[in-house]
């Protein structure tokens, strides 16, 4: 059966583009189109559809007022279409707030040609979000993150800190997924380097939004940072982020080499820099998310002594990255996503005497 496309849009360019490139699918159909969130209302009761894709800035009703009406009546899976801008960037992370599963970019110069490069990603992303686990906004704050205000206490052996480090990768529904895991950790928590695929200008957007509802400092890497207790570090859009060793310190690296897995920053880039230059002082968290990426390098995380965690089937958005690693070998926990926070901190208050050297 064919995925049943919805595409909402006030462009009637954009609206063709993505009907073309949809229609050219074998395994997706457009059942509608329209120009406005009104239009739209009657074409869902009508078309049924399996995916949305939702323009942010539109007349008649505001995309994010749609997408919360949406999400609270009749949840259902959205990609967002975003205009590359720090205004778009900032209304995306709330569209991915208030629920939408992932998101695609507008191109800057010229939208047909920028539209139709974007063929296989946009296309992946409605097939990911087709099998996504969409709940209404009502009972989000009972299910994948019940206690996402809750800071755990602080870490039982200080030295821990500074010595140990959690790395973290996520793709589809991360960024909502890497909200509830960071707002959890204390103060005194260690390092935190986390990959989430996006694109250029939506990482510093990402990590400015959480580092004013955190605990923790949370900031985008730039390179060449010492990593500190009490601080995340997200990849840069446009880079792969490394972690590397500077005499006895931990500090940033980045790269711009090609993409891994078609993703650059990569899980997987990230992954295998901790297993070299961590070892068994790393502990690997790999959260939801459509695809691969991410489980070779766990897989090296753990044969380098890492200790790794997955997010379960039942609180992932997309259950791919974490099946993937679950299924080369590369993880030692399976749990939910509300439970990872504190069993991360547990294990390495546990183990953390007897791994503080590289």
């Amino acid at each position: 059966m064919k995925i049943k496309v919805l595409i909402i849009d006030d462009s009637a360019l954009i609206r063709s583009i993505l009907s073309e490139i949809i229609r050219a699918q074998n395994d997706m159909e457009v059942v509608g189109v329209a120009p406005d969130p009104i239009v739209a209302r009657d074409m869902i009761k009508q078309c049924n559809p399996d995916v949305l894709t939702l323009d942010v800035e539109m007349p008649k009703m505001d995309g994010l007022d749609f997408l919360e009406k949406l999400m609270r009546l009749r949840p259902m899976p959205v990609i967002m279409v975003s205009s590359l801008t720090e205004r778009g960037s900032e209304i995306t992370m709330r569209a991915l707030e208030l629920g939408a599963v992932d998101f695609v970019t507008k191109p800057k110069l010229s939208i047909q040609s920028g539209m139709l490069e974007y063929a296989q990603a946009i296309t992946d992303k409605i097939r990911a979000a087709s099998k996504a686990r969409v709940r209404s906004r009502a009972v989000i704050g009972t299910s994948s993150a019940p206690t996402q205000n809750t800071v755990l206490p602080a870490m039982k052996n200080p030295l821990i800190s500074s010595e140990k480090l959690i790395i973290i990768g996520a793709s589809t529904g991360g960024t909502e997924a890497i909200k509830s895991f960071l707002m959890q950790m204390p103060s005194d928590c260690p390092g935190i380097l986390i990959t989430q695929h996006m694109p250029e200008g939506f990482t510093k957007s990402f990590a400015k939004r959480l580092d004013g509802i955190c605990k923790i400092s949370v900031l985008e890497a730039q390179g060449g940072e010492r990593i500190l207790p009490g601080h995340a570090y997200i990849a840069p859009g446009h880079s792969h982020l490394l972690l590397s060793r500077s005499g006895a310190n931990y500090v940033t690296a980045i790269e711009d080499s090609e993409p891994v897995n078609r993703h650059r920053p990569s899980v997987d880039v990230l992954f295998r820099s901790a297993a070299k230059s961590a070892g068994k002082n790393a502990v690997g968290v790999i959260l939801t998310g459509m695809g691969k990426d991410g489980a070779e390098g766990m897989l090296e995380m753990k044969n380098a002594g890492a200790y790794n965690f997955a997010q379960d089937e039942a609180t992932c958005v997309v259950f791919g990255m974490p099946k993937e690693a679950i299924a080369v070998g590369s993880v030692d926990e399976v749990m939910a996503l509300n439970d990872l926070p504190a069993s991360v901190l547990n294990y390495l208050d546990k183990t953390g005497s007897r791994a503080l050297r590289v």
